[in-house]
């Protein structure tokens, strides 16, 4: 993992919390994801608005990495983010999965396949600047 991002250690997202993500897509962004995890190798949740990144192109892609395998990717049609325009998304973690609510309100299913009930890291990659983490 690359030192300087956004990053949550021990921060102990839990069944039944909320997490709430706030931020602003940099200008000319191609990507940014967030990730829910229990190590480097283990994501339970990789949420990925692409404005223009491997051939999707205003796509939200969800996936999990079980072992460093990326598992089946999942997309919805709704791509509400914007270069330079602040966002918020928010993770509600239910025990057998998590609902990803999106900043039009598009609410996606996501299930939580390492089926962990806790799970002590997130941590956000590329062209992002996050503005606040809450955990509820």
């Amino acid at each position: 993992m690359t030192t300087g991002l956004p990053f949550l250690k021990n921060a102990s997202f839990n069944v039944g919390e909320t997490l709430t993500i706030t931020g602003v897509p940099k200008p000319n962004a191609a990507r940014f994801n967030v990730n829910i995890s229990s190590s480097d190798n283990d994501i339970a949740l990789h949420v990925d608005p692409r404005f223009n990144h491997l051939n999707y192109i205003r796509k939200v892609v969800f996936n999990s990495c079980q072992g460093g395998t990326w598992g089946e990717e999942q997309c919805v049609q709704s791509f509400p983010f914007e270069e330079g325009k602040e966002f918020e998304v928010c993770v509600c973690f239910l025990s057998a999965e998590f609902l990803v609510i999106l900043p039009d309100n598009t609410v996606f299913r996501f299930p939580n396949r390492l089926g962990a009930e806790i799970y002590p890291m997130i941590f956000v990659n590329a062209d992002v600047r996050i503005t606040s983490f809450k955990i509820k």
